[in-house]
């Protein structure tokens, strides 16, 4: 098990170097004002003026000329190769809830590298930007305050089973597997919850929720996955 070098009682924001804007961190912030940079994603802290309280990572992607601008106490360079830069800063960061900006976006094989990550770290609450959605793995429990109408989809990252309210197309009964059954494209009837058997299932959602989602994650009671065996 790996100690945490970040430890807080709010949400953090966690930047990566993928494709962000300034306005898209700005938004992350308003929610979760403590900066973690994930290698990177330091660049577009220091663009929006931001001093990340620590920048994780193998520093591969990092200019030397951004990192000597960070005082050299909150760099924490982890050299393994085995994990991502995601994953390292997951594993590495104690919080209620992590939301990612600069994850999601630019090449495919990052982005599924991303969810790898948040299926690999189901015990860390994590919700990451992605355009005008918003992605999680979906918790043992979740409700939200969806339209009727709006899209709502589940993508099975791992076999997984549940059930729904407020959704065209209830899920319980079916056994969401990649190959097999996905649940993409579905529609809020109106507020939607979700309970969840395992973890396995992302949840994609309009990003206007995405306060509700973390607001929901951060709750003292809400409910948290076991860490997986890594």
């Amino acid at each position: 098990m790996i100690d945490p070098i970040i430890h807080s009682s709010a949400a953090i924001t966690l930047i990566g170097g993928g494709e962000a804007t300034t306005d898209d961190l700005n938004d992350v912030l308003s929610l979760a004002p403590i900066c973690v940079a994930a290698d990177g994603g330091v660049v577009l802290a220091l663009q929006a003026g931001v001093m990340p309280k620590a920048v994780l990572g193998d520093f591969d992607s990092a200019p030397a000329a951004v990192l000597d601008q960070i005082p050299q106490s909150r760099l924490h360079r982890i050299d393994e190769q085995d994990t991502t830069d995601f994953e390292k800063a997951l594993a590495r960061i104690d919080a209620p809830v992590i939301v990612g900006v600069g994850f999601m976006g630019g090449r495919i094989d990052h982005q599924l590298a991303a969810l790898h990550g948040l299926l690999a770290f189901a015990d860390r609450p994590c919700v990451l930007l992605a355009g005008d959605e918003v992605i999680l793995l979906a918790p043992p429990k979740i409700a939200l305050p969806t339209r009727a109408g709006e899209v709502v989809s589940l993508f099975p990252l791992a076999d997984a089973t549940g059930r729904s309210t407020g959704l065209q197309w209830p899920i319980e009964g079916l056994n969401f597997a990649l190959g097999e059954k996905i649940g993409t494209s579905n529609a809020a009837t109106g507020p939607m919850s979700l309970q969840m058997e395992q973890p396995g299932l992302a949840l994609i959602v309009p990003r206007r929720l995405m306060p509700d989602v973390v607001a929901a994650l951060c709750q003292p009671d809400a409910a948290r996955w076991p860490a997986r065996g890594r």
